[in-house]
């Protein structure tokens, strides 16, 4: 991933945050050409220098098959995004020397993938991930809810995938590059917008370019 200075992000604990944060992660991995799937992943954090990520897949996805020839991977987590006008720098005022571009945040993690069918190892994997994204509901569903048969079934239907992350890089592309004014402009164009994006936007801008 290209990196320039002002955007690179290299603290783990910022970087594992992302990644906890924004779990639909885009699985790209070599086979007959490119393969690439969104995944929900887990990330247990303490499991390896960098920490570690877990998912699973259908067994019908031929991307598990796939790993098991070429295991090297990269998962991409995306964030915020939103595009930048330069409507909304002064320096348009000035000399009119400006263009527009696009802010995002996102996280990229390598390393070789390991391939489980183990019953028991996927079962742990499924609830986990359920509690993870059901545990704040009013009403939370759990694994346990279904009959064991069923749930049994359902198991022999996936794979699953860990990931022991062997290099990340963060990226956060929020006007950093940009004079004070111009930042401060995108803050204010940002919290006139109506979209869904901008706010989070808005707030990285502020928080990047500490305005």
């Amino acid at each position: 991933m290209y990196q320039p200075p002002a955007f690179r992000e290299t603290d783990l604990e910022t970087q594992q945050a992302f990644i906890a944060a924004h779990p639909l992660g885009l699985l790209i991995s070599a086979g007959e050409g490119l393969l690439a799937n969104p995944i929900p992943f887990l990330l247990y954090a303490a499991e390896g220098p960098l920490g570690t990520l877990r998912c699973h897949m259908s067994r019908a996805n031929p991307q598990w098959k796939a790993l098991g020839q070429s295991p090297d991977v990269l998962v991409v987590f995306q964030g915020t995004e939103h595009y930048i006008t330069p409507s909304w720098y002064p320096q348009k005022a000035v000399d009119g020397k400006v263009v527009p571009t696009w802010n995002y945040a996102i996280v990229q993690a390598r390393g070789t993938a390991r391939v489980i069918e183990d019953a028991a190892w996927l079962h742990a994997n499924v609830s986990a991930l359920t509690a993870q994204h059901e545990g704040s509901r009013q009403k939370p569903w759990a694994v346990s809810d279904a009959p064991d048969a069923y749930i049994a079934s359902q198991l022999k239907g996936i794979v699953g995938i860990e990931i022991e992350i062997a290099a990340i890089d963060a990226k956060f592309k929020a006007s950093q590059n940009r004079p004070e004014l111009d930042r401060v402009g995108v803050a204010h164009g940002l919290a006139a917008e109506t979209d869904a994006e901008a706010p989070a936007m808005r707030e990285l801008v502020k928080a990047r370019g500490g305005i």
